[in-house]
């Protein structure tokens, strides 16, 4: 099992600061760095990590400690230096305490969690030494099996961190799923979600009365053949057998909370004045009145919105796609993962955009044939989804069962309504006929649905579209 630990400080923990955090478990203690020196860490003499220590990272993004951790955080710009530990060795949790203890002490800054890091004292550390490569390369994973990379963190929130980043593509490398360990209560946040694969890959969360579930689907989970895996047991009479679900899974508390999702994709030429995010922000601005906060390749999102810097990194990276967590306003929650793609269509973004509304918030539904022409009519938009669902205001993903979402509207881009024949797109199966959007000559289509989110019947006709749409 690993645990987090992280400092924030007003001031950039500089080498002194961080040598002396890790030496403060005992002056016998040798320091290596990995990952291109981004990354220091300690191992014992068998090359079992011990402590992990991410750069320290500059915060411009308010609000991200107190999403990802609950934390009080410094006014931005803040610093953030994350440590992780292996608990299979006795003091490594200790150590990666004292470190964050000794170098928020130097700094002026906070350690989380608190009681992780009360003690500067000195920690025993016989036979520590500097990490070998590769024993120590991905500090992210705990177990490793010829089926599953297991992480096993404490956090209360798992985001996708760059640890996890890096985790996940390990593990995709390997072949192998990625199961991800972590206590009764916790979260995960939609990106790390959205990126957990298909079986054998899953969300693993301890629970008191029945060991562990999937904090997806609530089966009952145990390890077996080197992977977590449902449990299987009679059910009845005559011997069917059957999963259970986790009781702490099927407890539902509707508090009245409600999320908007949006999902699009557009396709831009590619060309050299291409700027991404556009689409984005313009959504953002249409929903909230402001645009988006701050972006990152992982969370915590520590820069400040910038469309032209989110190309140049996407650029930097073609043609391998690239992924970037975008967030808003604490005031208003706001996330969003937004995947670029060059492909031989010119330069696609997948965005799947989400915000949440408390039980006395009303989501601003009235908005959104506007903003589909806006996407349609200046961002090359392809398709959208629009859902509302039940669920969390603050957009965290809770291992309990929350309904589905139902569909509010589906748009089709203009040029997807020009390739279709026969002027299918325009003649639905639907009660309610589609909204041209734009140009008369090449108008796109706003297709709307009831939209109640206690009746979920409105998959039933937007499966009758896409079928129709498909010439099914």
């Amino acid at each position: 099992m690993t645990t987090d630990v992280i400092a924030l400080s007003p001031r950039m923990p500089d080498a002194w600061s961080v040598l002396a955090g890790l030496l403060s478990g005992g002056p016998d203690k040798l320091v290596d760095t990995t990952g291109e020196g981004a990354i220091v860490q300690l191992c014992d003499a068998q090359g079992r990590p011990l402590v992990a220590v991410e750069a320290p990272m500059l915060i411009q993004v308010p609000g991200e400690a107190a999403r990802l951790f609950g934390a009080v955080e410094p006014p931005v710009p803040f610093w953030w230096t994350e440590a992780r530990a292996t608990t299979g060795v006795a003091e490594a949790e200790r150590l990666a305490g004292t470190f964050a203890a000794r170098v928020a002490a130097l700094t002026g800054g906070t350690a989380w969690p608190p009681e992780s890091a009360l003690s500067v004292a000195v920690v025993p550390s016989e036979g520590v030494g500097v990490a070998p490569v590769p024993a120590a390369a991905q500090p992210a994973v705990d177990v490793l099996t010829d089926k599953v990379a297991v992480v096993i963190t404490d956090r209360s929130v798992v985001a996708m961190t760059a640890w996890l980043s890096d985790a996940f593509r390990a593990a995709a490398a390997s072949e192998r799923g990625l199961q991800i360990v972590s206590p009764a209560g916790s979260t995960l946040t939609p990106a790390v979600r959205d990126a957990l694969p298909g079986v054998p890959s899953r969300w693993v969360v301890r629970d008191a009365r029945d060991g562990y579930y999937d904090g997806r689907t609530g089966a009952v989970l145990r390890w077996q053949e080197g992977m977590f895996a449902p449990v299987v047991q009679p059910d009845g009479a005559e011997g069917d057998l059957r999963t259970p679900v986790a009781a702490s899974f099927q407890e539902f508390d509707d508090r009245g909370e409600r999320q908007l999702t949006i999902s699009f994709r557009t396709i831009h030429p590619a060309d050299d004045r291409l700027v991404l995010g556009g689409a984005l922000e313009a959504v953002w601005r249409e929903l909230t009145g402001g645009g988006p906060a701050g972006w990152s390749t992982a969370e915590p999102a520590n820069l400040p919105w910038s469309p032209e810097r989110l190309t140049e990194v996407a650029h930097a990276r073609s043609p391998e796609p690239s992924w970037f967590a975008v967030v808003g306003a604490p005031s208003r929650p706001g996330l969003a993962g937004v995947r670029v793609t060059r492909t031989k269509a010119g330069v696609e973004e997948d965005v799947t955009l989400a915000f949440g509304y408390g039980a006395e918030e009303e989501a601003p539904l009235d908005v959104l044939p506007q903003l589909a022409e806006t996407l349609a009519t200046r961002h090359h938009l392809c398709s959208m989804l629009v859902q509302l669902r039940k669920a969390r205001r603050d957009l965290a993903v809770p291992a309990r069962f929350e309904g589905p979402g139902v569909p509010l509207a589906f748009v089709l881009g203009s040029e997807e309504v020009r390739a279709m024949p026969d002027d299918r797109a325009r003649r639905t199966p639907l009660s309610v006929q589609p909204v041209m959007l734009g140009p008369k000559a090449r108008p796109a289509l706003y297709y709307p649905f009831p939209g109640d989110p206690s009746d979920l019947s409105g998959w039933s006709d937007f499966e009758r579209l896409v079928r129709h749409l498909k010439g099914e």
